[in-house]
């Protein structure tokens, strides 16, 4: 019995020899030059070993373990034309069936385990473990006579074996380590979880993932990844008390990065024919096309601006790496501050059901770990330090939607704000130092610090967020709930219209309203999106063509005139912002070159979001509004009312009382009303105080 299995796996040795000698001869030469310092592994094509012996190709995915040896005993005993011996040296094999690929949670544990437990699993790396030294075989020095007991370690990180009893003295220890003795492999543990976009906004499942040697720190959280690997069962429970439950794991057998891009989202030839039909205009002309298609229930002059940017920003500019090296960005950012019930939800939603990668997030309660990313110690990883991808990391090359962006916390603004600017996220905690990506298109949402906009207070006063952040966004938009009797029988006659005729679907009777009316289709748009995003960078076609853009930036920076005193309408940042939205719109056309209409869509977007917020109260364009959260006249208002508290108290004790301060003020034409509300603010930020309360004020 035993000679006949010698000899069936002899010949199971053979076949895969022979399949290495026809299909990847020239593969085994380069491993065995670079061996085993800069390469350890042969990667395998599953379809190359299905096309030599389907048989074998089969039986390798349901004993995955035992072919492995029989294929790397192979590689082994492969005839090489120099003296190299791969003899520790892997076979990994992957790109498997379609039917063998799966996302997290996609597939039963059981019946993978028991029938075929080799499959690829995809998804995005949401933690990982640093690398650390993972003994294979301990070496345990019997401390009584100092012999050598070695003791495999195949189990899982807490199944720890030791020996029983030493095999010199026969005595049950005491026992030490010897590490010198003893073997080490890399080890890294990861957690896989379905792609955001798949799981559309919740949870998702997740599952672990175990990797060794050349495996380890080839992904980072974010990354998407593609691990072909040997499911298997880890018993829930701790060694006191043990559960009837198990959670499946994958002992990683291969790692594959997958494409920043959107290859995974199939375009066919029949796709880009329509896509190239709503260009052409067969679908009504292409920007009333689109718009007609996001959110139709949402109508009228302000939201169409929205969709526009929002459909641009799903598209994206040109990023770019300078001769420095600096990178400059092609994403940009919108934000959304409304009433509430004005459709700002309905909009994140939208996007995120558009963009081929996207994220949805609630400012509400959200910590850095949960927006950009961070280190911290993990029960997941019996207390490790691991790090952590948020949000926007997650959406990298895609879309972040962040709902109840007011309610986000000053520190988590401060991260955001720098991966909105860099496209990247730094990470410098317990020992973790490292750079992860965020080439991401933040589309946000809030309340007005009152829950409503008032049409009496400075608009800078009523948004909660910190000038930095605010001025990464390429586009603002206000949303105001104003009652309207035609816009409201409208709105009122088209949400009733819509149920009625979806319960009318329901009951199979006939509806003349469909309760859908997009003129493209999600699933259409979103390859619209994705096609568009993978064409070449847009230029312009000549010099005279990019001096439009230049002078229409010009012309907006002299619209206040140039006097010293008048407020700076808008900074370079918005030529940038102009630059992104004319690429996208080129992108949209599907046009590899920028032309006028594209420069006058952006012209267009950048200055109806600076009428809604970037004008002062005396009606001028105001670049301090965003870039430093108040507008110049309030600030000019602030340095008055200090100056002359100032002056008034020289020389004094106490406070000034503040009729003599409103009677000063109200000679230099700065009413009661908005001293009084200058001074209140001052002392916020603690400029000034109170010797006597309510009575004398005195500053800092």
């Amino acid at each position: 019995m035993s000679a006949a299995k010698d000899a069936a796996n002899a010949e199971l040795v053979e076949a895969f020899q022979e399949f290495f000698r026809g299909y990847y001869g020239e593969e085994i030469r380069t491993l065995a030059q670079h061996y085993p310092n800069e390469q350890r592994s042969l990667e395998v094509d599953w379809e190359d070993l299905f096309r030599f012996d389907p048989d074998l190709a089969d039986d390798y995915l349901a004993k995955p373990e035992q072919f492995q040896r029989y294929a790397e005993e192979a590689l082994r005993l492969y005839d090489l034309p120099i003296d190299v011996s791969l003899g520790n040296a892997h076979v990994r094999v992957y790109n498997l069936n379609e039917t063998d690929s799966y996302y997290p949670g996609w597939f039963s544990p059981t019946k993978r385990h028991n029938k075929e437990p080799f499959l690829t699993i995809e998804g995005q790396v949401e933690k990982a473990t640093d690398v650390d030294p993972k003994i294979e075989d301990a070496a345990f020095e019997c401390q009584l006579c100092g012999s050598l007991n070695r003791v495999p370690q195949s189990g899982t990180a807490d199944d720890f074996q030791e020996p029983h009893e030493c095999q010199g003295c026969e005595r049950q220890g005491p026992f030490q380590i010897n590490f010198d003795q003893s073997e080490f492999v890399d080890a890294q543990l990861l957690r896989l979880a379905e792609p955001p976009e798949v799981v559309a906004g919740g949870e998702g499942t997740k599952i672990d993932v175990a990797l060794e040697d050349d495996l380890t720190d080839q992904a980072e959280p974010g990354d998407r990844v593609d691990v072909t690997g040997r499911l298997r069962l880890k018993q829930d429970g701790s060694n006191n008390k043990k559960s009837n439950r198990f959670k499946p794991y994958l002992k990683g057998h291969h790692i594959e990065i997958s494409d920043t891009d959107f290859e995974d989202l199939e375009i066919t030839e029949e796709d880009k024919q329509q896509i190239e039909a709503i260009v052409n205009g067969e679908y009504g002309p292409l920007f009333e096309a689109i718009l007609g298609s996001i959110a139709p229930d949402l109508t009228g002059e302000k939201y169409d601006l929205i969709k526009e940017g929002l459909f641009l920003m799903l598209i994206g500019g040109a990023t770019v790496e300078l001769d420095n090296g600096r990178e400059v960005r092609g994403v940009f950012h919108m934000l959304l501050i409304g009433d509430a019930s004005t459709g700002k939800s309905t909009l994140l939603r939208e996007a995120n059901l558009i963009a081929p990668r996207s994220v949805f997030a609630n400012g509400k309660g959200a910590t850095e770990a949960g927006m950009t990313a961070t280190a911290k110690q993990d029960d997941w990883a019996d207390g490790e330090w691991t790090l952590d991808a948020g949000a926007l990391v997650q959406a990298n090359n895609g879309l972040a939607s962040i709902d109840e962006i007011d309610k986000v916390r000053e520190d988590v603004q401060d991260s955001m704000h720098g991966a909105m600017a860099d496209m990247k996220v730094d990470v410098n905690k317990a020992g973790i130092n490292t750079t992860l990506p965020a080439e991401t298109s933040v589309f946000a949402g809030g309340n007005p610090k009152h829950s409503r906009w008032d049409d009496y207070v400075a608009d800078s006063e009523q948004i909660d967020l910190s000038e930095t952040l605010l001025s990464r966004f390429a586009l603002i938009f206000k949303l105001q709930d104003i009652p309207d009797e035609e816009t409201d029988r409208e709105k009122a006659e088209h949400v009733l219209e819509t149920k009625e005729a979806a319960k009318a679907k329901r009951a199979g009777e006939e509806s003349y309203t469909d309760d859908d009316d997009r003129i493209i289709d999600h699933d259409l748009l979103r390859k619209y999106v994705a096609y568009a995003r993978q064409l070449p960078d847009p230029r312009f076609r000549t010099e005279e063509e990019r001096n439009k853009l230049r002078d229409a930036y010009v012309r907006m920076r002299a619209v206040n005139g140039y006097d010293e005193d008048a407020p700076v309408p808008i900074t370079l940042r918005k030529l940038q912002d102009m630059h992104r939205l004319a690429e996208a719109s080129a992108r949209a056309r599907l046009s590899q070159w920028i032309q006028e209409e594209d420069i006058q869509r952006a012209k267009r977007l950048v200055g109806e979001s600076l009428q809604d917020y970037g004008m002062n109260e005396d009606g001028e364009f105001d670049a301090d509004i965003v870039e430093v959260n108040a507008s110049k006249p309030q600030q000019d208002r602030v340095k008055n009312v200090k100056a002359v508290i100032r002056e008034m108290q020289a020389g004094k004790a106490g406070g000034v009382p503040y009729e003599d301060v409103y009677e000063r003020l109200e000679e230099q034409g700065i009413s009661q009303e908005k001293a009084k509300h200058e001074i209140e603010k001052l002392k916020q930020k603690g400029d000034a105080y109170e010797p006597k309360t309510n009575k004398e004020v005195r500053v800092t």
